[in-house]
């Protein structure tokens, strides 16, 4: 059976991993470093973890396999998650794969050193209806190619 595990700290879709997960009826992990408020049903699970470095995302690798979906917008997490055979998408609906998961990275890597070196400054636009709408309908499509799979 898969499940779902939410990188919850930052995450802007969590009612929308709800309301997907419901209706195909999959367990939810919440993965956080706080506690945080979800929904009082058994089907979704809150996991708090130590405020420790990466502690959420260790928890999460450690946890997910082949059969489960990893909802987050770390890079790196998406990384170690798709070793483990993992699928993962971000909250604006990028499915994350081995085949692109390596540019996903340099990419990252060569941003992170043009922001410390100023000649690049703040982040991604803003979250908004249309990223939502993606999410929804590409979360959807991975979760119902994994429970066909699975």
């Amino acid at each position: 059976m898969s499940e779902v595990f939410i990188d919850a700290d930052a995450c802007p879709v969590k009612k929308e991993v709800y309301k997907v997960a419901e209706r195909h009826h999959v367990n939810v992990k919440v993965v956080a470093n706080a506690p945080m408020s979800v929904p009082s049903v058994p089907w979704i699970e809150l996991i708090v973890v130590s405020d420790g470095f990466d502690a959420a995302d260790d928890w999460i690798v450690e946890h997910a396999s082949p059969r489960d979906i990893v909802v987050s917008d770390d890079i790196p997490l998406a990384s170690r998650c798709l070793q483990k055979g993992a699928r993962v998408v971000s909250a604006r609906g990028r499915e994350f794969t081995e085949a692109a998961i390596g540019d996903a990275l340099a990419t990252r890597e060569v941003l992170s050193q043009l922001r410390e070196h100023g000649l690049v400054s703040g982040g991604p636009a803003p979250f908004g209806q249309k990223d939502r709408s993606r999410f929804l309908d590409r979360f959807d499509a991975i979760l119902r190619a994994a429970l066909r799979q699975g």
